[in-house]
């Protein structure tokens, strides 16, 4: 599994602590994962290689705004279910055992979170918002955004279906970041739609909301 430290937070609406500890740890294991490939990269042994699979999703600089800020934005504006944020994770964690010579890193980890997310979500939610609503809050072009979904489930082998077990255990595997923060707390097990069959991928638009702000 994806292994690695987040930072800070940023208030959400509605006040959901369950949601909001589910992207802590998730942060944290992202970022801890981003620390330890940028050392990797940076040693004067390595040669530099994010690899040819996620190389579509490399920015030419990184994001300022963390990957801890970032998840919460996400769940700020879409609202999708805490369990998108789960199962994003989880297809992020294929990509790099499909594709081991790519790393996860500061230059691609923002573009990876929002186009697994949003993939997600349309799996999971029965309502959900379109890809261009999913790029103002992620802070890239609606075009962009098709592109990297598209190479997304390319990777993937359009592998999107998480089946209950697999599921759980990642639950678990958060759990036990989140117990190593000191934060004794179960992670909601329901996922809002069946896992069990082939999801069709839709890019309509189902619900409304205010835009969000830029990103800097």
């Amino acid at each position: 599994m994806l292994v690695s430290a987040g930072d800070g937070e940023i208030p959400v609406e509605g006040g959901e602590p369950t949601t909001t500890r589910v992207l802590e740890a998730i942060s944290c294991v992202l970022e801890r994962l981003v620390t330890r490939n940028e050392r990797v990269v940076s040693s004067p042994d390595s040669v530099r290689n994010s690899g040819k699979g996620l190389s579509v999703f490399q920015g030419v600089r990184a994001p300022s705004i963390s990957i801890s800020k970032y998840l919460e934005r996400i769940f700020k504006y879409t609202s999708c279910s805490p369990s998108c944020f789960v199962v994003g994770y989880i297809y992020m964690d294929r990509l790099v055992h499909r594709h081991p010579d790519s790393l996860v890193g500061s230059l691609n980890v923002h573009r990876l979170v929002l186009t697994s997310v949003m993939v997600a979500s349309k799996v999971l939610d029965d309502e959900h918002y379109n890809n261009a609503f999913y790029a103002r809050v992620g802070g890239i072009s609606n075009s962009e955004l098709n592109r990297l979904e598209l190479e997304l489930l390319f990777l993937l082998d359009f592998s999107v279906v998480v089946s209950s077990r697999v599921f759980e255990s990642y639950c678990l595997h958060l759990e036990k970041e989140m117990m190593w923060n000191g934060i004794n707390q179960r992670i909601d097990r329901n996922m809002s739609s069946s896992t069990g069959e082939e999801t069709e991928i839709s890019v309509g638009d189902t619900m409304q909301s205010s835009s969000p702000n830029a990103i800097d």
